[in-house]
């Protein structure tokens, strides 16, 4: 990636750009602008999720897959690869189990 830039896109996130050879589809401005839109929407959802558990409207996989749905459908502007990651990423910032999402 840009070597001037201090954000470092982890290699799960930079995957969902690469080719099975492992080169980038996509330039790595892009990518990087990707990344931190998906960390970004991550992080905001943190407490949203965290709101829906403690109230009791599901457990820590409903809440996941809930908000999955929500930001899977087209007009959240990510495609189906990225908002997988971003519902992973939630699961890790909350500490809470991954679930079982769509293929991407």
């Amino acid at each position: 990636m840009d070597e001037s830039n201090q954000i470092e896109v982890p290699a799960s996130f930079s995957q969902l750009f690469r080719n099975a050879s492992g080169r980038l589809q996509a330039p790595a401005q892009t990518v990087l602008a990707r990344y931190e839109l998906c960390e970004d929407l991550a992080c905001a959802l943190t407490e949203q999720a965290q709101a829906l558990y403690h109230n009791g409207h599901s457990d820590e996989a409903g809440v996941l897959l809930g908000l999955h749905a929500a930001i899977s459908g087209p007009a959240s502007g990510l495609n189906a690869a990225e908002a997988n990651w971003v519902v992973q990423r939630l699961a890790e910032l909350l500490n809470w189990r991954a679930p079982q999402l769509p293929a991407a």
